[in-house]
């Protein structure tokens, strides 16, 4: 006996054939209706974990079933079936709910991804009810509820979501959420940081290549979507493709296939499309520098993930919790805030987000002695500019020059290393001298040895 039950609306008997013959060699009992009436009276009557249903219909268009499902059966996954190359008419069904398309002629094994994928909903929902993990996005304020909610709702579809937010405000945090919620879960998430790809490089890092394709391919290589081969595909940084990239990347999307570098022919792909940046991605369409086409086709849906400084009540739990994280991480009594520090830190902006909120409470914790965190210790920017700090017993001496393509944050942590070995070595290793040399205390040192890997015997 079938485990699963599909619904498949289709005007012609020749389509519905094809897929009652497909989804039954699956194990999937099928009902089939031939317009929207019958597909009405079908809902009414059995209770499906499917239902593809054609785009043209006698009385109706699959849009309008798709939307009558979403308000009616919202935990259906409902999928269409639209004519070659319409591309605007996916997208339309996907922004009205469709939990995914398939273009005729029908191949056999997009639609048997697109069915077992769907199918997953129903397992994950039952395993849901048992175990529900805690989620990484943490805050109680109603921006962040409202935000759990449209993860919830994005997991459930296949549509190509874009993900705007200022940076630091934990956007890939979402596009994970989305990931581990959907039907997807078991499969690969592979995070990929679009400006950090030489652009030279960037069509084999993307689609692979094949052994002797050009000047030091001396094996074959995956690309990032055989990589996340029923999995999701996170563009992060998206803004940052170059021109003649955006091209390819669009008609990797399009026809879910790829092509390696080097190779004649073409591999099917099944990945889902998550992509963000700080970015405002509407203001360099407008200016040229970003393709539309491809905005259209990556920002089916747009979710926007909150600043902290629009939900400020979420500051102390926050902070709370990042000081528990360092409190267990160092087996050291848990840290606290003293209420002028809160106070000042919940009339603090934060440009960089709860990133820069977790980077300051980890800096703070380091300067206090006695477990409590005064303003002083949070060394907040000043007029929207940092406190720097340089202790004369160290100095700017033989500074590493700052190449250019050099990340600050690790430019600034070489510095710190060299200043830090630099005292270890004057004090012949005695770590509470070189504490006192580099104006800190012996807590916050050992907290830097250890952040920087030198709390190793070697």
């Amino acid at each position: 006996m079938s485990t699963y039950k599909a619904l498949i609306v289709d005007d012609e008997p020749d389509i519905r054939e094809l897929l009652e013959l497909t989804l039954s060699r699956m194990d999937v009992e099928v009902f089939t209706a031939a317009n929207v009436e019958s597909a009405h009276v079908s809902l009414q009557q059995e209770k499906f974990d499917l239902c593809i249903t054609d785009m043209n219909l006698p009385d109706g268009n699959g849009i309008e079933l798709v939307k009558y499902i979403q308000a009616n059966y919202p935990h259906l996954p409902v999928a269409v079936l639209t004519a070659y190359g319409s591309m605007e008419t996916a997208i339309t069904s996907l922004k009205a709910g469709a939990f995914d398309f398939v273009s005729k002629p029908v191949e056999l094994q997009r639609l048997r991804d697109l069915v077992n994928t769907a199918l997953k909903l129903k397992a994950q929902k039952k395993e849901a009810i048992a175990e529900t993990p805690e989620t990484p996005i943490l805050g109680l304020s109603p921006c962040v509820k409202k935000l759990h909610a449209q993860i919830a709702k994005l997991a459930r579809s296949q549509a190509p979501v874009y993900i705007s937010g200022e940076s630091g405000s934990g956007k890939e945090l979402v596009a994970r959420e989305i990931h581990r919620l959907g039907p997807r879960a078991d499969g690969p998430f592979v995070p990929v940081n679009c400006g950090a790809i030489p652009s030279e490089l960037m069509e084999s890092e993307f689609f692979g290549h094949k052994k002797g394709s050009f000047t030091g391919a001396y094996e074959d290589k995956t690309g990032l979507f055989q990589a996340a081969q029923g999995g999701t595909l996170f563009l992060d940084e998206v803004a940052d493709l170059p021109m003649q990239m955006q091209v390819k990347l669009l008609r990797a999307i399009q026809e879910k296939a790829v092509r390696p570098v080097g190779s004649q022919r073409e591999i099917t792909t099944d990945v889902r499309i998550l992509s963000a940046t700080h970015k405002d991605l509407t203001k360099l369409v407008e200016q040229g520098d970003f393709r539309q086409d491809l905005f259209y086709r990556i920002n089916v849906i747009q979710v926007s993930v909150p600043p902290l400084r629009e939900r400020k009540e979420d500051i102390a739990f926050l902070a709370q919790h990042f000081l528990q994280v360092l409190a267990n991480d160092w087996q050291m009594d848990l840290p606290r805030l003293s209420p002028n520090a809160l106070k000042a830190l919940e009339n603090y902006q934060f440009p960089g987000n709860v990133r820069e909120l977790e980077n300051i409470l980890e800096r703070a914790v380091t300067l206090c002695d006695d477990d409590v965190i005064a303003p002083e210790h949070l060394q907040l920017p000043t007029d929207g500019v940092p406190v720097a700090r340089v202790n004369p017993a160290i100095g700017d001496r033989n500074l590493p020059d700052f190449e250019h393509g050099d990340s600050l944050e690790d430019y600034l942590t070489d510095i710190e290393k060299q200043a830090i070995m630099r005292a270890l070595e004057e004090t012949r290793w005695n770590r509470t001298a070189a504490a006192k040399k580099l104006g800190m205390s012996f807590r916050s040192l050992r907290y830097r040895l250890k952040k920087l890997g030198l709390d190793t015997d070697d």
